[in-house]
Parts: structure tokens; sequence; C-alpha cells
């Protein structure tokens, strides 16, 4: 029977607390030893890393509920950092004092911890940090905590979090706390920044316009630039983990299976909303001003009707990072002329990309037609794409239309369709096909 030696023991105990002190991954598990890492959490901790190095001053992440990601960013990140820079100061903010307290009762309880002391041995409380929401280092760094909409005037923060800003559903949809919220963070937690300080934002998305939609608009309109990390709990296309279609982000705690039942559940109180809002970060307006909600109609995911015509059409845009999406749609038509959404592409993408892409979705779905615009292409990418059809040997019948004058007239067509129940989208991809009768 082989003995771990006290020499090896040791050696693995200085090994453990050297990887304590260099990453965030590390630390948790050393001061949590029961905390169990899948693959978000390790995304989540880089970021965070990022933050601390001084590589990224504005972060967003989003996580469904139960996934961990207060643990790393709002309890063990906290210290993490002050053991790092303690003569720092660092603010966390949450929906309610109660919460907000607790966070910093944790972090407080975590820098006393005899593992703390032992991974940052020259870092330690300052002798009067008695309160929970207010305590300072020895080195001189400071941690305060405080509901959302709360005074936190009179302190600095290199780190700025705020943690889940909106408690609920009826306070999300509530304009006048969205307003509120918004405001606070504008007049009073903003002025709170040090010099080169540095906000995380980590919630579940509940509404377009709670804080995160406000700050995502207000960065298209000039405003901070975000690094954005959004975890899916159901893959899509094109996923941040790269994780296949369908998916779980956390298998071994919510498995594809328990996110169904889950997303029945909430259904059936609140429609499919409230999932892909919550579980997906994809919040949507309750009714759009031209398409409906309820017009949309689901059919099971991989499993479309058999013996559809297939059809496919696309929206070039020539520009690649920045400019127009450039779209790619397959649909099959069944004998009742109902419409099935059976594949989409959806880029800002360079015209060498998106022509790939094309091909890529003829040469799957061998489609009867493919619809284009008129003009753009004939005069723009028409000869490359052309060209790259002959090397490829993948091959369509193309038909250029004449666009309409605006894109409420466009759409008149299948804004009929819809509204008669005759289009279909994809169950498995409510999260991502939404938008596009939103």
């Amino acid at each position: 029977m082989s003995r771990t030696t006290p020499v090896a023991a040791a050696a693995t105990e200085l090994l453990a607390r050297r990887h304590a002190r260099e990453d965030l991954i590390g630390f948790t598990t050393y001061t949590f030893p029961g905390f169990e890492v899948a693959r978000h959490h390790s995304v989540i901790a880089s970021k965070l890393e990022a933050v601390e190095r001084g590589e990224i001053d504005r972060l967003m992440i989003f996580c469904p509920p139960r996934h961990s990601k207060s643990e790393l960013a709002s309890r063990r990140f906290p210290a993490w950092f002050l053991g790092r820079h303690p003569g720092n100061q660092i603010i966390c903010c949450s929906y309610g004092d109660d919460l907000a307290h607790e966070f910093g009762r944790d972090v407080r309880n975590i820098v006393a911890g005899d593992e703390f002391s032992r991974v940052y041995p020259n870092v330690s409380l300052a002798p009067d940090s008695k309160a929970a929401n207010r305590w300072k280092t020895g080195q001189g760094g400071s941690y305060l905590a405080a509901g959302v909409g709360s005074g936190i005037t009179g302190r600095g923060a290199h780190v700025l979090l705020i943690d889940d800003p909106h408690k609920d559903r009826a306070e999300a949809n509530s304009q006048t706390v969205r307003d509120g919220i918004w405001n606070w963070y504008r007049s009073t937690a903003y002025t709170r920044l040090m010099p080169g300080g540095a906000i995380v934002l980590i919630q579940t998305r509940w509404h377009e316009d709670d804080l995160a939609g406000r700050l995502l608009q207000a960065q298209e309109n000039g405003g901070d630039r975000w690094e954005v990390v959004s975890l899916p709990a159901v893959a899509g296309d094109n996923d941040p983990l790269g994780r296949a279609s369908g998916e779980a982000l956390w298998p071994a705690w919510y498995p594809v299976e328990t996110l169904e039942r889950i997303r029945a559940a909430l259904t059936v109180k609140a429609g499919n909303l409230e999932f892909v809002s919550l579980y997906q970060q994809e919040p949507q307006a309750e009714e759009g001003d031209f398409f409906q909600r309820g017009w949309i109609r689901w059919y099971p995911w991989g499993r479309p009707p058999e013996n559809v015509r297939v059809y496919g059409a696309s929206d070039y845009a020539v520009t690649s990072a920045g400019g127009d999406y450039t779209v790619h749609l397959v649909v099959g038509v069944d004998e009742h002329d109902d419409i099935y959404v059976l594949d989409l592409w959806r880029e800002q993408a360079s015209s060498d990309v998106w022509v790939e892409s094309f091909l890529d979705l003829v040469e799957r779905w061998k489609p009867l037609q493919w619809a284009e615009e008129k003009g753009q292409i004939e005069k723009g990418v028409g000869p490359f794409l052309d060209q790259r059809v002959r090397e490829r040997g993948v091959y369509t019948y193309r038909v250029q239309f004449a666009s309409a004058a605006d894109k409420p007239t466009r759409a008149q067509a299948i804004r009929g369709r819809l509204s008669m129940g005759k289009v279909w989208f994809p169950e498995g991809h409510r999260g991502q096909m939404i938008w596009w009768a939103s």
C-alpha cells in the first residue's frame, strides 16, 4: 500500500497554495474544497482574473440561476482580489441590503479564515472589522456591501461589483424600479470608481430593459465598452464555450432533461418568455409592434415534417465586424403551405465567410430555389460567389428580387402567415430564433 510521505504532503500543500495565489479557481478550491468546478466556471474565472490584472475594466457576466456565478464573482473573487491588492477598495451591491450583507459576511469570513492566511500570510482583517457590510484590511484596503439604491458615498472602489440588481420579475417589469436602478447606477454607483477602477455586473437577465440592457444600449450610443460573457443554459449555434447545440451548461448539476422540466414549469406560469430570459439570457419584449409573440408556433427540434419543399433566402452584407449582419435562412414548405424554419446562419462576417456558409447550407439542404435581393450581389460579390459555386460544385437556382421601399412593406406577407399560425420555429432554438419575430 502506497503512502503519502510528509515531504510529499508538504510539497502538495505548497503547490496548492501557489495555485491559490495565482488563479481564482485554485483559490476557490483551496478555500472551498467542496466546490465542483465546471467548464463555465473556468470561463468566468478567466475574465475576473483579467479584471484583477487591469486588462478588463467593464465586465458583464450573464448566467442562469443556481450555476454558482455568485460564489465565484461575489464571494471568492473579492477575497482573492484583496489578497493580491490588500490596500485597494471594493464595493459590492445587490438588489437588497440583506443579500449584499450576506456577501459581505462571507467575504469577511473567507479573509479571516485559516486557508486565506496560509495563502496570503501578510494580509489580515483590521482589528475593528466587526460589521458584515463594512470592514477593512489591516493593510488599508476596504470592503463595502450595500443594496442597489442605497447610499454608498464616502468610499471609493477599485472594483465595483453589482450582483443581480433586479430582485424578481415584478421588479424587473416595473418601469419605475428600472428607472430607479438606472439613476442610482449613473449618479451614485458610477461616481464611486477610483481612477482606472473596474465594474463587474453579474446577473441573470430578467428584462430587455434591465440594467444590463440599458448599459448595452448606452454602449451602442458611445457609452462604456463592455466585455460580455453570456452563458445560456442550453447551447445554441456559435456557443461561447464551443458546446454542441442542445448541450447543457452544467450537465452534472442541470442536465438537459432537468432544464426541460424547468422550462415546462416556467412555460405553464409565464409562457416561454421566462425560460428564454432567465436561462438563455435572451430577454424579449412581451409583444412586438409588428409581430405578436402568440403568433409563433414551435415544432420539435430536429424533427421537421417529412416531404417538405426546401427553399433558401439571404440578406447579404458586405462589411464584417461592426457592420450589418448577413443572414441565410432555410425553410421547408409542407402540403398545407405551412412554413418551417429549418436552418439559420446570422453573423457580422466578411463576404468570403458568408459565401462559404451559403454554400454549406446549399450542400446540406439542397434547396429548390434561393432568393436574393436584386442589384447588390450582381454588382458586388456576385462574380466571387459564382466562382466558388463552380469550384465546390454546389448548385441551386438563385433568383434576385427587387426590394420593397421599407421593411414593414416587405414583411407584410410573412406577417399574414404568422398571424394565421402558419410559420413554425424549431423548439430547441427558442432563445436563438425568437429575435426573428420580435
